[in-house]
């Protein structure tokens, strides 16, 4: 059974003939003796009826001939009085009739809602002016949420009904359980001419709710861009932080949103101090963490640092650490574009989200090795990262990655045997740090572990000044191989700088050709060969 709906054969014949407004077959019923008082499957009893359906004869019948003074209060089990339901449908002659009967103007119901709110709710001007006349208060909460009629008569937007309540000194300023005032409300919803008419009045446009949020900052999340202008027009604050600790800003809450316009309103008239300022967020957080590009190129465009400060609220160290936290990688090269510096961790976000070819497009900007305190980090990334080894270690490597780095516990007892054998190649074997050997014996001894037949020697004189010259060279010129290409040097120890004869043996198929020509203008293969035949014996001591 529905409680709500109203059924024919579960009303009384009293209630029937309340519900239909018949007055005489009404009377004739309380002659004959008929109960007043049984309730239908609402709980509506014919009082409820009569008074619902604006049958003010029937209500006066039964209001005279209430079988307890109680009658007249009853509520139906939605904690409905007479009063409520005849204010909420307008009946302005019941509503006269039961106020006439000593009725409290200003009884709630279970929800808390007073019959003048209702008749607001509901849009009925000449019941909400009745009502006021005859004592109902326009003061104080009208409903659960703490909404005075005030807030309800803005969010619908009842201009006719909102003057009623001004006129008869409803307090402007009045705030709910959140601390919102009915001017927020109209902001908010988009309410442009309630905003209107609450600003024409003397509510105040930089009003605050209890988590500091502002009228302008609510229009702008929600893009209520003629209501942002409104505000602005008429002072409201633009810099009026609403949260100290976030990125509470009219400025922020756009470029999250992706309100083009409305962020293009705010820009100019936006204090910089968010841009880089430590504590606070830059906008450009905003807009990357909405994932809105065009926002975040606007900001960009005017001026707006890609290189903002850190977020803790969000864990990010820059735009390009939330670029990935959220995904949103079409954003890489709109921040790239505006000149981001790249932090060795980024490279951790490749690897982590198996992005390798974006690696290797870092490694070749000049993104900074992970070093120092990163290192823990990104090093908990490349264990992530291990199935794909061969798409980034190669490169990493040949950048300058010191090898040692990697050789620790966990990633050695992480990785494969071919993997650990690539990462030897690239250092001294024989003057590992003692912790290194111990945990390189005890990994052969688990897991029978087969090492190079070389790294049992030690390494020839080339691999040693290969690895000297390399150290020298430093990270920043390993990058190119033009660098490398024109230093005079055989073309063959060019090769061997770059580790070519390895690369086929223990990287990625075809890496070979891949880091040969990692830039525009390297030598090709067969040059390659023919200037070793040309330099004859400079060539001829091993490299590995």
């Amino acid at each position: 059974m529905d409680f709500t709906e109203a059924y024919s054969d579960r009303c009384s014949a009293v209630g029937l003939a309340a519900r239909e407004g018949n007055a005489k077959v009404l009377q004739k019923l309380i002659g004959q003796g008929y109960s007043l008082d049984v309730p239908d499957n609402r709980g509506w009893m014919p009082i409820h009826e009569a008074a619902a359906h604006n049958s003010s004869k029937c209500l006066r019948l039964l209001i005279n001939a209430a079988p307890s003074d109680n009658y007249i209060h009853s509520k139906t089990f939605e904690g409905m009085s007479a009063l409520h339901l005849s204010a909420r449908c307008g009946s302005l002659e019941c509503v006269g009739v039961l106020l006439e009967a000593g009725v409290d103007p200003d009884q709630v119901t279970t929800e808390s809602n007073t019959a003048l709110f209702l008749a607001v709710e509901n849009g009925h001007a000449d019941v909400v002016r009745f009502l006021i006349q005859h004592g109902a208060s326009v003061e104080g909460s009208h409903s659960w949420s703490g909404w005075n009629s005030l807030h309800q008569a803005a969010f619908q937007q009842h201009v006719e009904i909102m003057k009623i309540l001004l006129e008869k000194r409803a307090n402007i300023e009045c705030k709910d359980d959140f601390g919102i005032t009915p001017l927020f409300v109209a902001a908010q919803y988009g309410m442009l001419e309630s905003l209107r008419t609450l600003i024409n009045h003397g509510a105040d446009v930089n009003c605050q709710a209890k988590d500091r949020a502002t009228p302008l900052l609510i229009a702008a999340q929600e893009g209520h861009a003629k209501c942002v202008e409104l505000l602005l027009s008429k002072g409201a604050d633009p810099n009026l932080y609403c949260n100290e600790d976030n990125w509470q800003l009219p400025i922020h809450a756009a470029a999250e949103m992706g309100h083009k316009n409305i962020l293009k309103l705010l820009i100019p008239i936006t204090n910089r101090i968010c841009d880089k300022e430590k504590g606070k967020v830059s906008p450009v957080y905003s807009a990357v963490y909405g994932g809105n590009k065009e926002c975040l190129e606007m900001l960009l465009k005017e001026g707006y640092s890609p290189n903002a400060q850190e977020c803790p609220t969000f864990s990010c160290r820059s735009p390009m650490c939330m670029v990935f936290q959220r995904k949103f990688f079409n954003l890489i090269d709109i921040l790239l574009n505006y000149g981001i510096t790249l932090l060795g961790i980024n490279l951790g976000y490749c690897l982590y989200h198996e992005k390798f070819t974006l690696f290797r497009r870092f490694l070749k900007m000049g993104c900074p090795l992970p070093s120092h305190q990163e290192l823990p980090e990104f090093l908990s990334y490349a264990v992530k990262a291990l199935d794909g080894y061969k798409e980034w270690l190669p490169y990493l490597l040949l950048a300058g990655f010191n090898p040692v780095n990697l050789l620790y516990r966990f990633w050695i007892h992480s990785v494969s045997e071919d993997v650990l054998n690539f990462i030897l190649e690239f250092t001294n074997w024989k003057r590992l740090p003692p912790a290194v050997e111990q945990d390189l014996a005890n990994y052969k001894e688990k897991f029978s572990w087969t090492p190079k037949s070389h790294f049992a020697v030690i390494p020839a004189l080339s691999h040693l000044c290969r690895l000297e010259i390399r150290s020298i060279l430093g990270s920043e010129r390993l990058r190119s191989d033009r660098f490398i290409r024109a230093l005079p040097l055989p073309v063959c120890l060019q090769d061997d700088l770059l580790y070519l004869q390895l690369l086929p043996v223990s990287a990625a198929p075809g890496a070979e050709e891949n880091l040969r020509h990692r830039e525009e203008g390297a030598p090709s293969a067969a040059a390659s060969s023919s200037d070793n035949t040309e330099k004859g014996d400079a060539c001829n001591s091993p490299a590995r």
